[in-house]
């Protein structure tokens, strides 16, 4: 095919900010399944249905326009759209967020500097899961550390014109892996075996998306609980990155905790402020996430 054939033109509505969006989609700029190429072009590989990855870049062209191309392999136009539009938040809308964050002192000037965000998602359910398993009851920064090992390990790497994208595993490829690789790479014993579990799950059609989207975000948590190793905090995460639900916020964690006192410069009441935002309360965690990032210099 013609490199003319393999591009096409997403639109969005505007303010859209798509280098926002991907920051807090990879949250590290050492990710290295999510990669922004020199220029601002955001490539992912993106697995088929027997496996097979498939890179799709993605570049925002006008306000209102993204270029979407299939960059290696031959993953269907009308599929990579889809795919960029659920990971990029497109088509989801937080008016009511942006309205009450507004009204809010400390937050108003993150949310007005980071207009145009959307709410990012992962790629698949199992995504989600291993991701919010790995974050669990460990620095951010170790977290990343550890998930980037484990994508090296069992991921499979590709370049596109020098620069390499690593596909995320699937589970069949995290079971065939031996406890002793993981655990080299950082995970510990207990979330190898909540891994397995999801995996199984996921398997054995105890877990599935589509039976999940239909189900209200505290039905999903009561659900994702019934996992061994998976609790309130983990479910939360899965239900915002991994179902795009953003009425849930993860409580008690610690980095929240942490980027909530740097923004403030006091103790607040964050459930009186998750109150007032709801039912979006789930851009909070994305903007505490900028923020941080906007501090270490790592924002455009």
């Amino acid at each position: 095919m013609t490199d003319s054939v393999r591009a096409t033109v997403l639109p969005v509505a505007a303010p859209y900010r798509l280098d926002y969006t991907v920051a807090a989609l990879r949250r590290f700029s050492t990710n290295l399944v999510d990669v922004v190429a020199p220029g601002g072009t955001y490539l992912r590989a993106h697995r088929d249905d027997m496996g097979a990855p498939h890179v799709v870049a993605v570049r925002q062209t006008t306000g209102t326009t993204l270029d979407v191309r299939v960059v290696s392999g031959d993953m269907p136009l009308g599929v990579a759209c889809a795919l960029a539009r659920r990971t990029l938040g497109t088509e989801r809308f937080a008016a009511h967020f942006d309205t009450a964050a507004a009204r809010i002192p400390w937050l108003a000037g993150i949310a007005g500097r980071m207009r145009g965000v959307r709410s990012p998602r992962y790629a698949t359910l199992w995504e989600a899961c291993v991701n919010a398993v790995v974050f669990q009851q460990v620095s951010i920064h170790a977290a990343g550390a550890i998930l980037g090992r484990v994508v090296r390990a069992i991921g499979t790497p590709i370049d596109v014109g020098g620069i390499v994208v690593h596909a995320f595993f699937t589970p069949a490829m995290f079971n065939e892996t031996d406890d002793e690789t993981l655990r080299t790479a950082g995970l510990s014993i207990a979330k190898v075996a909540t891994l397995r579990r999801v995996a199984a799950a996921l398997d054995d059609g105890t877990l599935v998306e589509s039976q999940l989207e239909a189900r209200s975000s505290a039905e999903v948590a009561s659900h994702l609980c019934t996992i061994k190793g998976i609790g309130p905090w983990t479910a939360a995460v899965i239900a915002l990155r991994g179902l795009g639900r953003l009425d849930v916020f993860p409580e008690n964690d610690s980095g929240v905790a942490r980027s909530l006192l740097a923004l403030t410069g006091e103790r607040i009441d964050a459930r009186a402020t998750l109150a007032m935002l709801a039912p979006e309360q789930g851009m909070l965690y994305f903007h505490l996430l900028l923020a941080r990032l906007e501090a270490r210099g790592e924002l455009a």
